[in-house]
């Protein structure tokens, strides 16, 4: 079962169901996922070497909601991340907007998750800077989520950090000597501060009724790549896998999630329209970034980087090589001998075609 299945046959009563709720953002996923694959005026060409078969393919949509797209990017930036790893300890610090709030991102949501990545970052820049034991430049990579495992809107940023920072008088690494970075109720409550201002600055109006405590998780987490193979499981492969959607019996929409604080595999059931809405609500406006590097992590800092490795080096630190980062190679094996084929490119189909919109009310495309 899959979810663009759902989408196409149950389009119309989505639409009449939410009405107004619909954002240009979320219209453009849904013509990109239901012209994925299908009614494309380009074709990928694939010819095998063995057997002189050739083949065209419909052109996926990449967007980045798209449960069929997006396993390479996925592949691509983990193996980016894996080449700025340093060999220290991490730690992951997750800043999460409380339920209180949660209602602008439904109407601003570019404006509060942009102030969410600044704040954010200003909070963890400036306990590095204070801090006795860093007191230079820390570096982390932030990715946002949007859902919890139950798929309801719950905004938070996770962020991954290595255990150190450089001081550039000095230039000198300096390591955390501990399992402990900085204290969270005290993250919490710089974050809900500045964060109250920002909005407030933004004119983005406040419900009336605000918690006092707010929640920041701050973790040791060991090395690095665990903590970024956790990140990159959400991260480009849409919000719901089709393999989760488990039946669909009167309307009814059946998936199945793994419940953090029980470590069991539970199901959640809600009529076809709501399911969908479920989904959508978390496409986020075009070219909002929802992964960012800060600091020493900062593509430009690639150099820093190398040279942080080798003060490690020479204090005894054992070094893992670095792997040449290349992007992922699509492959199709043939249909005739299973060998696989090579791209030949992209071309445009000679036959007449006639490109369908999907029947969405003021479709933006």
């Amino acid at each position: 079962m899959k979810f663009i299945e759902l989408l196409r046959d149950h389009l119309d009563t989505f639409n009449q169901a939410y009405d107004g709720h619909i954002t240009s953002s979320m219209r453009q996923a849904i013509f990109a996922m239901l012209n994925c694959r299908s009614n494309t005026e380009r074709t990928s060409q694939w010819a095998c070497q063995d057997c002189a078969h050739t083949a065209d393919f419909p052109l996926s949509c990449g967007h980045r909601s798209c449960p069929q797209c997006q396993h390479n990017t996925t592949e691509d930036w983990l193996n980016k991340q894996q080449a700025k790893l340093l060999p220290v300890e991490y730690y992951m610090v997750t800043f999460t907007l409380p339920y209180e709030l949660r209602s602008i991102t439904k109407h601003q949501p570019e404006l509060m998750y942009q102030a969410m990545f600044s704040v954010a970052a200003s909070v963890l820049k400036d306990f590095a800077k204070n801090a006795k034991q860093l007191g230079g430049e820390m570096g982390f990579t932030g990715v946002l989520h949007t859902h919890n495992r139950r798929r309801d809107l719950h905004p938070h940023i996770h962020f991954i950090i290595p255990a150190g920072s450089f001081d550039k008088h000095k230039k000198q690494w300096k390591k955390n000597k501990d399992k402990y970075l900085f204290n969270a109720f005290n993250l919490a409550t710089v974050w809900r501060a500045r964060l109250l201002v920002q909005l407030a600055k933004l004119n983005l109006k406040q419900p009336a009724s605000i918690p006092k405590k707010w929640v920041v998780d701050c973790q040791h987490v060991g090395k690095g790549l665990p903590a970024l193979k956790y990140l990159s499981r959400y991260l480009y492969r849409g919000v719901l896998p089709d393999k989760n959607i488990v039946s669909n019996i009167d309307g009814q929409i059946s998936f199945e999630y793994q419940n953090s604080q029980t470590n069991t595999t539970e199901i959640r059931t809600l009529p076809v329209t709501q399911f969908l809405w479920l989904v959508l609500q978390h496409v986020l406006p075009k070219g909002l970034r929802r992964v960012r590097d800060y600091g020493l992590l900062r593509g430009s800092a690639a150099k820093l980087r190398q040279r942080i490795r080798l003060m490690l080096a020479v204090a005894g630190t054992v070094l893992t090589p670095l792997e040449n980062t290349t992007k992922t190679q699509a492959i199709r094996p043939c249909p005739c001998c299973r060998q696989p084929m090579i791209f030949m490119g992209v071309h445009t189909r000679l036959t007449s075609f006639l490109r369908q919109k999907p029947t969405t009310p003021n479709a933006t495309v």
